[in-house]
């Protein structure tokens, strides 16, 4: 408008560009020429509004709500206070005149927008795990239902009854679909305390505390997913829904009054009904599940607690002295590192190393020791070559090298008969020269040529004598005789 008054627009082009139309745009023009820019202001400001509450109804609104309907809910004490006390108020405004003095609490938003997140589309890609709280026989007190489910088609891997859901609980539930399934990819569980760490309340929950249950799948390369509200869950949620509104019936129809039995049916008749009626087709032929190979699935799911062997080879824990039996491969454990074991079962155990030693009851009684380890047979116990047997007498061929078995501290073993001398005034290590007390090598004798196998003995060779050189002197020029 400052512009269509400074002549850069039309009248209409400011309409335009405010958004009003061209008739509104005249009367402000009309305005602006009778009042100039007073005209433009709009005249409603400071003054009264004709239907606003006076303030002695106001008072009289929250009096009645601190001192007579306190616990009453916001549209419970509005219909009181309209048709009781005869307020003319609307709903709207009397509950935003409470929550202004304090009076009422405003609810909390509807949060974010969520999307629903699509099946996976091959079995064995995510796993959840989840426990429900019900009353699932009459007259016995309430347990929790473990479940395992997968994601891809709604199938139950593992279904028991457990009077409290928790560590052991959750190694039960992973040791039987390792066992029977193989090992899968990712495992959907709620932000219970045995499954990760809130640091701060209402802040985001971490797996990285060390905790059993996150060492335990960060071991077997299996990601854990933290859900954050109970809708994040919706298919676990639903499948509880169902199992409550059937299996109750079912316990009740079948003549089932204890929980030991409950987990009979479970395993037996309804689990497999379940999956028979409610299990669908996944997206994607296949199976992503993987069997476990190499891996103590015992040890690695269990609660581990460190401690040190005493010097009689006891272990303390839990107010128990564990004894490590006599082992024969190892004469002690005493101030070994060891890790104890709590099995799911409700046994004890003792491990060095990635090794179990020995099993206990809860008592600490020992049971069934543990057989050592069976070594593997060494180089000396191994035989190679053939299995023939070997004639007991020597056999050497002309030519071969006599000296070796003879002559075993010589650095180099030379063909019989040629033996080189050593050079004059270079002591031998069997010399009295390099302080040994033997004969020098080159006075021992030449030891005799071998004689071929099945061969004539050869005569003994004549010693050549020296003979005297008889020939007249050569009279040559020049060269002295000697």
């Amino acid at each position: 408008m400052m512009r269509a008054i400074a002549k850069e627009l039309t009248w209409i082009q400011a309409a335009d560009i405010c958004g009003i139309t061209a008739r509104q745009m005249r009367r402000l023009k009309y305005r602006y020429e009778q009042y100039g820019y007073d005209g433009l202001v709009d005249g409603r400001g400071g003054k009264t509004r004709r239907k606003r509450i006076p303030l002695a109804t106001i008072e009289h609104l929250c009096q009645l709500r601190r001192e007579k309907y306190a616990d009453f809910s916001v549209q419970h004490f509005w219909e009181k206070a309209t048709e009781v006390h005869g307020l003319a108020i609307s709903y709207t405004w009397a509950k935003l005149a409470l929550q202004a003095a304090g009076l009422a609490e405003k609810s909390p938003g509807r949060g974010k927008y969520r999307r629903r997140r699509e099946r996976r589309p091959v079995r064995g890609m995510m796993l959840h795990l989840d426990g429900s709280t019900h009353e699932w026989l009459a007259g016995e007190p309430m347990q929790d239902l473990i479940v395992v489910q997968d994601d891809a088609d709604s199938r139950i891997h593992y279904a028991r009854f457990v009077p409290q859901e928790g560590t052991q609980s959750t190694f039960a539930a992973l040791k039987h679909v390792l066992q029977q399934a193989g090992r899968f990819c990712e495992l959907y569980t709620d932000r219970g305390s045995h499954f990760c760490h809130t640091p701060t309340a209402g802040q985001a929950a971490t797996t990285d505390h060390q905790g059993q249950v996150s060492r335990a799948l960060k071991a077997l390369g299996i990601r854990q997913i933290l859900a954050y509200s109970p809708q994040a869950r919706g298919r676990s949620e639903r499948t509880f829904q169902t199992i409550q509104g059937r299996l109750p019936h079912e316990l009740r129809a079948a003549g089932i009054t204890t929980y030991a039995a409950a987990n009979e049916y479970l395993a037996q008749v309804f689990v497999p009904d379940f999956n028979r009626r409610f299990t669908v087709t996944p997206t994607q032929p296949g199976s992503a599940f993987v069997p476990l190979i190499g891996v103590d699935v015992d040890l690695l799911l269990s609660v581990h607690h460190e401690r040190t062997v005493n010097n009689d080879s006891t272990v303390s824990f839990d107010s128990l002295r564990l004894q490590l039996p006599r082992r024969t491969d190892r004469a002690h454990y005493a101030r070994c590192p060891v890790l104890v074991h709590e099995f799911p079962e409700g046994t004890l155990g003792i491990s060095y190393q990635g090794r179990l030693l020995a099993r206990y009851s809860r008592e600490g009684q020992l049971l069934t020791p543990v057989a050592p380890a069976r070594r593997r047979q060494g180089r000396k116990g191994t035989q190679t070559g053939t299995t023939a047997t070997l004639s007991p007498s020597t056999i050497v061929a002309p030519g071969a090298f006599a000296r070796v078995a003879s002559q075993a501290g010589s650095r180099r073993a030379q063909p019989a008969g040629k033996i080189t001398p050593r050079a004059a005034g270079r002591p031998t290590r069997s010399s009295p020269q390099a302080g040994g007390g033997g004969v020098p090598r080159r006075a021992l004798p030449a030891p005799p040529r071998p004689t071929p196998h099945g061969a004539a003995p050869r005569p003994p060779r004549s010693v050549r004598q020296p003979v005297e050189n008889c020939s007249p002197p050569s009279k040559s020029k020049g060269r002295r005789e000697v």
